[in-house]
């Protein structure tokens, strides 16, 4: 059995997919764009700013839930520009302290929206 999760303090979803789904113990969190979900527009300080609203984003789904972040097991980050790396990971390793989910990190030539960064995860629940 599986389960949409929605929640209005994330950004709506730009295509026929969910925000999340809920399936076997786990909740499949859609990438995330680093859209403000209240403006609908990307947030200012490049790299940085975008990689905090995309989990932002990702943290209110998992809230629609109950789960927190301490539950994620494996997530997948898509860079437009491998430069980003290091600004990225300084701002993901403020979320994931203790027991860092296992990750993929990879370069994309364009992502949606001219993004900088999509973040997706996967978490137990």
């Amino acid at each position: 059995m599986k389960k949409v999760v929605y929640t209005d303090y994330a950004p709506k979803a730009i295509g026929p997919y969910s925000q999340g789904i809920k399936a076997n113990g786990f909740l499949f969190v859609s990438g995330q764009l680093p859209v403000d979900p209240k403006t609908g527009e990307f947030p200012e300080g490049g790299i940085e700013a975008q990689t905090r609203q995309s989990l932002e984003n990702s943290k209110a789904i998992l809230a629609a839930e109950g789960v927190s972040l301490d539950k994620v097991v494996k997530t997948n980050v898509f860079l437009q520009n491998m430069k980003d790396f290091i600004a990225m990971n300084k701002v993901y390793a403020e979320y994931f302290v203790e027991a860092a989910p296992a990750r993929a990190c990879v370069e994309f030539a364009k992502l949606p929206k001219n993004a900088l960064v999509e973040i997706e995860l996967i978490a137990i629940c």
